[in-house]
């Protein structure tokens, strides 16, 4: 038996998820075992290096597979993509050693949230890319400038460089139990991240990088410093939601549709 390495893309839109669901077939892990069962003749499951929400994107998740098969990476890799619906690609796949676990041996992770900020829309990146005004819980004056008002740059709405301090403070080795919607788990919450954040005309980037994350970790933390930018916070609360460890107390949950997990390190 032979144990497989692929690095897949997916535009998560449509399906519920990377997360194998007795209720639903339309998951990202569900089609490619789908096809690999097919191929082979038996049942195939496959272990991904990470779980991404409904709707989430991807370009660099990696998982592996072992199974008895006479076609060549090049070949597997053939079928995938012939038969892989036209919204997820295996981009690349190779043959690794025997304890290789797509989960297990990852060392690191690279999720980056994309925040339009201007006031046009981009037919292309729609699906990529959250909206300012699709943000919930935005205050009402807020909202209706954003909405009302044909020239206003979102973005003038938020307080980049004060997202940027609070970034800092929630860099490093914390308890991130505050920012996980998984209230009962008993794993150790504490992760080691850093945050960048970049401006460009029309978005504001959130690139966060670390040794793992937790249950909608990514989207909390980015609702939380958007509502640093907008002044419903100040930097320095952001120790204080820390040491809380009470969901309750960090921000909102932003959409998915602007995160993209962007690769895996191993």
């Amino acid at each position: 038996m032979k144990n497989y390495k692929i690095t897949i893309q997916y535009e998560g839109t449509r399906f519920q998820g990377w997360q194998r669901q007795t209720s639903t077939d339309n998951t990202i892990q569900g089609k490619i075992e789908a096809i690999l069962s097919k191929m082979c003749g038996d049942p195939v499951e496959i272990n991904g290096a990470g779980r991404t929400d409904a709707g989430v994107h991807s370009k660099g998740q990696v998982a592996n597979f072992k199974i008895h098969t006479d076609k060549s990476a090049g070949e597997i890799m053939a079928y995938l993509n012939l038969y892989l619906p036209e919204d997820i690609a295996v981009v690349s796949i190779e043959e690794v050693s025997d304890r290789f676990h797509a989960r297990l041996n990852a060392k690191g992770k690279h999720y980056q949230y994309r925040l339009r900020t201007a006031e046009t829309s981009d037919v292309f990146s729609r699906r990529y890319v959250c909206p300012y005004v699709e943000i919930p819980n935005v205050g009402v004056a807020d909202k209706a400038q954003a909405e009302g008002l044909k020239c206003v740059n979102k973005k003038s709405l938020l307080d980049v460089n004060a997202m940027k301090e609070a970034a800092k403070l929630l860099g490093g080795k914390h308890d991130f139990k505050a920012f996980s919607s998984n209230h009962r788990t008993k794993k150790s919450t504490v992760r080691t991240i850093d945050i960048q954040i970049t401006e460009t005309p029309e978005e504001i980037v959130f690139d966060y990088t670390g040794d793992g994350f937790l249950y909608h970790m990514v989207r909390i933390l980015t609702g939380t410093l958007i509502e640093v930018g907008e002044g419903k916070r100040t930097p320095q609360s952001m120790e204080d939601i820390l040491k809380s460890e009470e969901r309750a107390n960090a921000g909102v949950l932003v959409p998915a549709k602007g995160l993209t997990l962007v690769e895996v390190y191993y």
